[in-house]
């Protein structure tokens, strides 16, 4: 099978222990670089970009947000954003916890205040946000027609328990609601998903090729979808079990390279 195509997600998949792309990666992504390389995450765009430019591949298309954003050129391919309706009940949610909110649309990030989780993420993703009330930042939205493309509910796994079951019986029919980690919640609107969003690059961008061409790579859930579709889905071996167990092939760690070796090894 001659793979065209390859896309991997970053966090726990790419990125070495430091939260960076490794000297071997960047060379093994480098030397296949006539196949484009695409970065597939929950991240928001600007905590992609200086990756792009790292692996020298800034004109490849970016999916963010999980693939509610797909970017290629600065154009946007596809966009779906949260109902503020569903923005304000999180909101009155958490008002009486110590939940964080992060609220993201397109490029920016807004935070209500610099705490704990708002400095880990900035460390974590090299991106600075914007502190203000998250009711502020729904009253602009409503205002500008904007909504978010993520909402990121950070806390104790206490309060994220009852929180994510609360969200999920109200609006099980409108967000995707995505447990990264016992003490995060990922909300995004409910069609979004790494398959569909590498499905619109393949109707726009990379006609020539289809599902059956595309090596991806992952290593939580929200890759499940994306691995079981393409080609070959690869899962990093510090994967969840859910993904070993349905990967075509399983990888080194991503603190080994896996990702590269894959790459070495296939081309």
């Amino acid at each position: 099978m001659r793979y065209k195509l390859i896309c991997s997600d970053i966090d726990g998949t790419l990125l070495d222990k430091n939260r960076e792309l490794s000297d071997f990666t960047i060379q093994e992504i480098q030397r296949v670089s006539p196949i484009p390389f695409v970065l597939i995450s929950s991240r928001m765009p600007k905590a992609m970009r200086h990756l792009q430019s790292q692996l020298g591949n800034t004109n490849a298309p970016l999916i963010a947000y999980n693939g509610g954003l797909v970017l290629h050129n600065n154009q946007v391919l596809h966009s779906a954003v949260i109902d503020n309706a569903v923005l304000e009940t999180v909101i009155l949610l958490c008002e009486k916890t110590t939940i964080h909110l992060s609220l993201y649309f397109e490029d920016d990030w807004f935070v209500p205040s610099m705490d704990f989780w708002a400095l880990r993420e900035a460390d974590n993703t090299k991106v600075t946000p914007v502190v203000k009330s998250n009711k502020s930042v729904l009253s602009q939205w409503k205002n500008e027609g904007k909504g978010a493309h993520k909402i990121m509910c950070m806390g104790h796994e206490a309060e994220i328990d009852v929180l994510y079951k609360a969200l999920e019986n109200s609006f099980s029919n409108q967000i995707m609601l995505y447990r990264s980690k016992p003490t995060y919640i990922e909300i995004s609107h409910i069609s979004v998903s790494k398959k569909t969003a590498i499905e619109v690059l393949l109707n726009s961008c990379y006609t020539n090729i289809s599902m059956k061409n595309i090596v991806a790579f992952g290593d939580n859930y929200n890759d499940i979808e994306m691995l079981k579709a393409v080609g070959l889905g690869v899962a990093v071996a510090n994967a969840i079990e859910e993904v070993l167990q349905i990967a075509d092939k399983i990888t080194d760690t991503n603190k080994n390279n896996g990702v590269a070796k894959t790459i070495q090894e296939l081309f």
